[in-house]
């Protein structure tokens, strides 16, 4: 109810004009965090999920190596997580086996699950709002910060991107992110009532080459300073992360740098 009546008075809503409540949330709770106002204890367990998953679990259940040709490895289907059976399996996954762990998505968000009839789950992604700045990415696209704060909804970030460490299936990752971004435009705009026109990753460079998403046609962009939205000392404490980004739109730049 308090982040309803935040929307209401802010006028903060999505481009559909439903309320972004689950955006006034996460800011509710980390405005509370730093001390600047109390919220009411919750009257359920946990209205608003906090503390249901921890950011990391052990993995308690390792599975064997699969060793295959994609082609063997299917069928595969791309299933969305609209329930709360698939919700608990995507949070499990990433929360064991993602180097970021689980955390809740911020903003409109979807998340999906690959599986194989024969094999089970192979992957998991998510997808959320995008960053509010990154230089490398604002450059490329032309965007100036009224232009960002006019058109930031269009662009959707891939929060995360996860193949299982059991399965070795040679081109799964690309063959995975090709369908995601075929599915992504028409799930969200049923989901929020508009299409988004790109899609926004962040790769960090000690970690991974980002292949995967150069095989699926994903452009590299640039890349972050490592410092962070919350840096005001210049410390460069954070990971340098490669930029991409993917077109949902062949006129994608034009549409969002208009006015």
């Amino acid at each position: 109810a308090i982040a309803d009546a935040a929307c209401d008075t802010l006028g903060w809503v999505r481009p559909d004009g439903r309320r972004k409540d689950m955006s006034a949330r996460v800011a509710l709770l980390r405005m509370a965090d730093d001390g600047l106002l109390t919220l009411p204890p919750a009257r359920t367990g946990n209205a608003n999920g906090r503390g249901r998953w921890p950011r990391h679990l052990p993995d308690t259940d390792p599975q064997p190596p699969l060793t295959c040709t994609l082609a063997e490895a299917g069928p595969l289907q791309l299933r969305r997580v609209d329930d709360a059976a698939t919700s608990r399996a995507w949070n499990r996954l990433i929360a064991t086996h993602h180097y970021l762990g689980h955390t809740p998505l911020p903003g409109a968000q979807l998340r999906y699950l690959l599986t194989s009839e024969r094999h089970g789950i192979l992957a998991a992604a998510g997808f959320a709002a995008s960053a509010w700045a990154c230089a490398a990415r604002d450059t490329h696209l032309g965007w100036d910060a009224a232009t960002r704060a006019a058109r930031l909804h269009l662009l959707v970030g891939n929060a995360r991107f996860l193949i299982l460490p059991h399965v070795r299936v040679r081109h799964l990752a690309s063959h995975t992110l090709a369908r995601l971004t075929a599915a992504l435009p028409g799930d969200w705009a049923r989901a929020y009532g508009y299409r988004p026109l790109a899609v926004e990753t962040f790769v960090e460079r000690d970690r991974f080459t980002g292949a995967s998403y150069r095989a699926a046609n994903w452009t590299h962009v640039g890349a972050t300073t490592g410092r962070g939205k919350c840096d005001r000392t210049h410390q460069r404490a954070l990971a340098v992360k490669d930029v991409y980004l993917y077109p949902l739109h062949r006129r994608y730049r034009e549409l969002l740098t208009q006015p």
